[in-house]
């Protein structure tokens, strides 16, 4: 009898809680949201933190950076820095910091629809998409093939769909796309076709910059809508590490920056290959490069936004090969969000990483470990922190479906332990203990905690045996590959019918 009495309340526990789940939530009492703070995990001391500093700036002193353009040294001539017989310019301290007062901080990235807006503040955790794959991963052959603009497209209007990844950064080269103006464009295109969410792009000539933004201008409504809220940043590789200016690149985020874009100073070496081997020397390397970066932008133009891109990576010493998802990676990346802190300008840097060539367990734990140290780290923006495969040549429209299920669980562990008088008052369990069933499951408290405390998985399977075997065996990897065509059957474009018309009229688009 008492186990007949004991069912029947757990089963009207359970009702209680399947109905108030089926209730949507208001966006701030969500148990996850864009832009939760993180910052619990220090991997660096203080005193580390500053040796790193220092170190950063003698390199800027002593060694410098070369191959600058002409443009960009008049620029940062004019401002302080100095260029030697070697050709290389080098940077005073005292001009650093100078730039370093002048630097935006608590700049808001914008979306066409504003409730998308990152706001890039204190330790405000973003993730989203990056990287420039050359392949797609077919998972119904387990091949991989060239990407092309529709894919790029598609995985637009799947983030678009999807709640826990923040942005949309070019995850992919357009393939079929073989001039390389039109791949620019159809590039921009395609993104902004598939989401409103603000989106990241780049550009592989600086001469492709102007008609991009005529292509822009046109999406946005005209180029004071542009202006007013920039809704596409511009993802910069303005250094080769190590220590060189990559001139075009340069050339490039210049003519942004006169457009009114924001920038992502990105500085990538490789740790053993074009960054030291050392991981607080990687650091170092790269804090020393973006710190020119911000240099050159607010010499040019005090106060831009721009996002201090210090993004090393790892390599398997054994081979050379890059290891994106590697603890090593976890900790350079933790490791550089520590210094955006300490320079307290919006930072960005990479996690989420595959180097499993499909979505399997060894993609579920590199991908789980670097992102949730990203995000405890409190990394303001976290690129490639979904859908990458094979040290970034690769590109999954599956695993960037289970990727929004793993970065709920990231941010829920970023959001933490709420501790309060009420979260720690033991009146819940006396009601249960002294006076009650002597179980939580049907309790007040349970059922207004359930959604606003607890995340839950919309594809990871949390079934016993026996109702796993009931339900025929269902297989993450299927319920993946349904959830991706479920979107892409009803997602549309995001772009007004007229627009998109007159566009394709006078542009030669790549995808449907």
């Amino acid at each position: 009898m008492s186990d007949t009495i004991q069912l029947k309340s757990r089963s009207g526990g359970r009702a209680a809680r399947v109905a108030l789940r089926s209730a949507p939530l208001a966006e701030d009492k969500r148990p996850v949201r864009a832009g939760m703070p993180g910052g619990r995990l220090k991997v660096l001391t203080d005193a580390e933190v500053l040796r790193i500093h220092h170190a950063a700036l003698d390199a800027l002193e002593q060694i410098g950076l070369s191959q600058a353009p002409q443009s960009g040294i008049e620029i940062m001539t004019r401002a302080g820095a100095i260029l030697g017989d070697d050709g290389r310019l080098r940077f005073p301290r005292a001009l650093v910091e100078d730039m370093l007062a002048k630097a935006a901080r608590d700049i808001t990235l914008f979306g066409r629809d504003p409730k998308y807006d990152l706001h890039l503040s204190g330790t405000n955790v973003h993730f989203g998409t990056a990287g420039a794959a050359v392949h797609i991963v077919d998972l119904a052959t387990n091949t991989y093939r060239d990407s092309t603009a529709q894919d790029l497209f598609d995985a637009a209007r799947i983030t678009h769909n999807l709640e826990n990844v923040h942005f949309f950064q070019r995850a992919m080269v357009c393939r079929d796309v073989l001039d390389n103006l039109e791949m620019d464009l159809n590039t921009i295109y395609a993104c902004c076709s598939g989401t409103t969410k603000h989106v990241g792009t780049s550009f592989s000539d600086p001469s492709h910059v102007a008609p991009g933004f005529d292509m822009i201008h046109r999406i946005a409504g005209g180029e004071a809508a542009w202006r007013a809220r920039p809704f596409i940043s511009n993802s910069n590789c303005f250094v080769v590490p190590p220590m060189k200016f990559a001139e075009e690149s340069c050339m490039a985020m210049e003519s942004c920056i006169r457009g009114g874009m924001p920038v992502l100073l990105l500085s990538a070496g490789q740790a053993g290959a074009t960054a030291p081997a050392p991981i607080a020397l990687a650091i170092v390397q790269a804090v020393a490069e973006c710190l020119a970066g911000v240099v050159y932008v607010n010499a040019m133009a005090p106060g831009h936004p721009a996002i201090f891109g210090t993004w090393p990576f790892v390599s398997d010493l054994r081979t050379g090969a890059m290891s994106g998802g590697s603890a090593e990676q976890a900790l350079l990346t933790a490791g550089c969000a520590q210094m955006h802190h300490f320079y307290g300008l919006p930072g960005g840097a990479a996690a989420g990483i595959s180097d499993s060539k499909l979505p399997d367990m060894q993609a579920g734990w590199e991908q789980g470990i670097t992102n949730v140290l990203a995000g405890l780290s409190g990394l303001n923006m976290v690129y490639e922190a979904v859908g990458m495969h094979a040290s970034l040549l690769g590109f999954c429209l599956e695993s960037l479906v289970l990727g929004d299920d793993i970065l709920g669980q990231v941010m829920r562990c970023v959001r933490g332990i709420d501790v309060t008088e009420d979260s720690t008052s033991i009146e819940a369990m006396k009601a249960v203990c002294l006076d009650g069933a002597g179980h939580y499951l049907g309790s007040d408290q349970t059922l207004q905690l359930m959604q606003t405390e607890y995340i839950y998985p919309v594809l990871g399977n949390r079934m016993s045996p026996k109702e796993w075997v009931e339900a025929d065996r269902p297989m993450l990897l299927d319920k993946a590959i349904a959830r991706k065509n479920t979107i892409l059957a009803k997602a549309g474009r995001q772009i007004d019918v007229d627009v998109d018309a007159a566009i394709r009229a006078d542009y030669r688009i790549y995808f449907e």
